[in-house]
């Protein structure tokens, strides 16, 4: 395995899970440029650069009281998709995988990611010509699904099947039909629990999982975040929030109407795992 170009390597370590762990969210400020930010299936509408930045700003408080140590990253000039922090690199229990971006807009957003992980992870790139976004990669345990996107093609879902296999993960790929991120179709509930709007999404890859349907006309409720014990979902979502909350999970719900003017969802805005107290907090 290779670290990506230029870096320093780190030891491939896989974190041991503890109470003494810390829970880790690295996030990015919104962009002032927001409204110049990529969309694939979205028409474009004006974005209040305020009110966003105010519900982003939510969203960390919201990681903060759910027991994250946030580290928040100023805005990247230059970059108006900046704040989705997920699509640029992938944490595991053992490396950083750092994204090839399928817009070449985006390519550069992980510069200062990288820095931030290296205190962290072994860090590990994705070569052309091959592209993946982060939103297309989600990991169940040690099951790792790869959305065919229009950002992410089959040479991604080779290369990362090539960095993790190795280290005793398996990667499959996931056909998509009609959305930008394998994560906008779909998210998880628990590690045997799968939220999905399978209009969007091939389920075959899931067959060994339960499948939890959003409610009609709420497409977009699929993406949500899983903090500890509680599912983060956004608003405007109240009839697939009564059948999560129908099947026990805990649920809190937040605003987040400017930022899915931008394609947001709730995982994409932040860089969520676990680091043993060993680990260095770079300052605050």
């Amino acid at each position: 395995m290779k670290s990506e170009k230029g870096g320093r390597r780190r030891p491939v370590r896989r974190i041991v899970y503890s109470s003494a762990n810390m829970l880790i969210a690295i996030t990015r400020r919104v962009s002032p440029d927001i409204n110049q930010c990529e969309l694939t299936y979205q028409q474009r509408v004006p974005i209040d650069f305020a009110r966003a930045e105010e519900q982003h700003l939510a969203y960390e408080q919201c990681l903060r009281e759910l027991g994250a140590e946030v580290i928040a990253h100023p805005a990247e000039p230059g970059f108006p998709d900046c704040m989705f922090v997920e699509d640029p690199t992938v944490v595991f229990d053992e490396v950083a995988v750092i994204m090839r971006m399928g817009v070449e807009s985006r390519r550069g957003e992980e510069a200062t990611l990288v820095r931030a992980l290296r205190k962290f992870r072994a860090v590990m790139g994705i070569a052309p010509p091959a592209t993946i976004e982060g939103g297309d990669v989600l990991r169940v345990g040690r099951n790792v699904f790869v959305g065919r996107s229009p950002r992410t093609n089959a040479e991604g879902v080779v290369a990362l099947k090539a960095l993790l296999e190795p280290i005793g993960y398996s990667v499959q790929p996931v056909e998509l039909r009609g959305c930008m991120h394998l994560k906008s179709g779909c998210t998880t509930l628990d590690d045997g629990t799968i939220l999905a709007h399978r209009e969007w999404i091939d389920t075959t890859p899931f067959e060994t999982f339960r499948i939890v349907d959003v409610a009609p006309d709420e497409a977009r409720a699929a993406n949500v975040l899983r903090v500890g014990e509680t599912i983060v979902m956004a608003e405007g979502f109240p009839e697939t929030r009564k059948i999560v909350e129908r099947l026990g999970y805990r649920v809190r719900t937040l605003e987040i109407s400017e930022l899915m003017k931008a394609e947001a969802g709730l995982t994409c805005s932040s860089l969520l795992f676990e680091a043993e107290p060993t680990d260095r907090l770079p300052p605050s």
